[in-house]
């Protein structure tokens, strides 16, 4: 399990990929990617594309970074998620809070 990030200067977007698990243990480095990024952008993608678990203390994770972003007008898109991941996205509402693709 790891989280990487990059930073787009273009767009002002932070990446944050999260690859295997994404559950608790994660909960520290996820909260420091987005925290101490700088500069601070305007927006955030979530890369999924190697993420294989999801669990409820992920979704409170995201809600985390939505709230650090902005709450209502976060500018947040989660990407590339597997069928599974996004099952639980969906089953979770989290459509309405995210852009999910």
């Amino acid at each position: 399990m790891g989280i990487r990030t990059s930073y787009s200067a273009d767009t002002n977007f932070l990446t944050i990929a999260v690859e295997g698990r994404f559950d608790f243990s994660a909960h520290q480095e996820f909260r420091a990617a987005y925290e101490e990024a700088e500069p601070q952008p305007d927006g955030f993608c979530v890369d999924m594309s190697e993420t294989n678990y999801l669990d409820s203390s992920a979704l409170g994770m995201l809600l985390l970074l939505r709230d650090h972003a902005g709450g209502d007008g976060a500018n947040i898109t989660i990407e590339n998620c597997s069928a599974d991941v996004k099952k639980i996205l969906t089953i979770s509402n989290f459509e309405q809070l995210f852009t999910i693709k």
